[in-house]
C-alpha cells in the first residue's frame, strides 16, 4: 500500500515562516513537521510514499531525497508554481499511486495515530476517513459519524483530520486542475459510499504560529 503526504500548500497563515521554509520542514520539536509522517508510516509498514510540492518545492526534495535516511522510498509528484489543492494534487499523483488504495496525509498537521491500522484497507466505499474532536479553531466540526458512516445529519459533528483512504475511482470523471477535496466527500457521502472512524489520540493542525509554538511546548515537555 502506498502512502502520499500532501505538501505543497503555501502555508501564508504560518509566515513569515515560511516566506523562506515550506510547511512541511518547519521544526516542530526534535523532527521537522514532515518527518514525524515519515517515521510513522515506516514503523507502520509503508515502504513507498508520494509527496506533492510546489511552494519551495526544491527544497523539500533536497533535505528529503529519495526517502532512503527513513528507510522509505519517496516519489514526488511536482507541481511547479501553481498548487492545485487537496483534490487537485491527490488527481495529479494518480499515476504514481497505482490502482490500488492508498493513504494520504496532510502534511501540515501532528499525529499519533497508528498508521498500521490503515495500512492495505480496502474502503467499503470509495473512501475511509479518520475523524477527530474538534478543535477550537473549527468548533462545529466537518462531518456526521453514524455507525462508522459519514452522514447528512447526526448527534455529533467531527472534524475531519485530514488522514484517510482513497480508491482511485473516487477521482473518476476529474480533470487536471486545481480543486478541493472537501466537495468531493460531502459528494460522495450522500450516497452513502465513505466510511468512517473516530481517533480520540493526539492531533493537531499546524496551521498557525502560535500553533507551532503550542506543539512545540508539547513535545519539549
Amino acid at each position: 500500500m502506498k502512502a502520499m503526504i500532501l505538501a505543497a500548500g503555501r502555508g501564508d497563515r504560518l509566515r513569515p515562516l515560511t516566506d523562506s521554509i515550506p510547511k512541511p520542514l518547519l521544526q516542530a520539536g526534535q523532527y521537522k513537521l514532515i518527518e514525524y509522517h515519515l517515521y510513522n508510516l515506516a514503523r507502520a509498514g509503508f515502504k513507498d510514499i508520494v509527496i506533492n510540492v510546489a511552494w519551495l518545492g526544491d527544497k523539500i526534495i533536497n533535505t528529503l531525497g529519495d526517502g532512503s535516511n527513513y528507510q522509505l522510498n519517496i516519489q514526488y509528484s511536482d507541481e511547479g508554481d501553481l498548487a492545485l489543492e487537496t483534490g487537485g494534487g491527490i488527481f495529479n499523483a494518480l499515476p504514481l499511486l497505482g490502482d490500488e488504495p492508498f493513504l494520504v496525509i496532510n502534511g501540515d498537521i501532528w499525529t499519533d495515530y497508528p498508521f498500521q491500522q490503515l495500512y492495505g484497507l480496502t474502503p467499503q466505499g470509495l473512501a475511509h476517513l479518520v475523524l477527530v474532536n474538534n478543535p477550537e479553531h473549527n468548533p462545529d466540526g466537518d462531518f456526521y459519524l453514524e455507525h462508522n458512516r459519514l452522514t447528512e445529519s447526526g448527534n455529533h459533528k467531527y472534524t475531519f483530520s485530514g488522514i484517510g483512504v482513497y480508491k482511485k475511482d473516487f477521482f473518476a470523471g476529474q480533470t487536471h486542475n486545481k480543486f478541493p477535496l472537501a466537495p468531493l466527500i460531502r459528494q460522495y457521502l450522500k450516497d452513502d459510499k465513505i466510511s468512517a472512524e473516530y481517533y480520540n489520540g493526539e492531533w493537531d493542525d499546524i496551521g498557525t504560529v502560535s500553533r507551532l509554538e503550542a506543539r512545540i511546548k508539547k513535545q519539549t515537555r
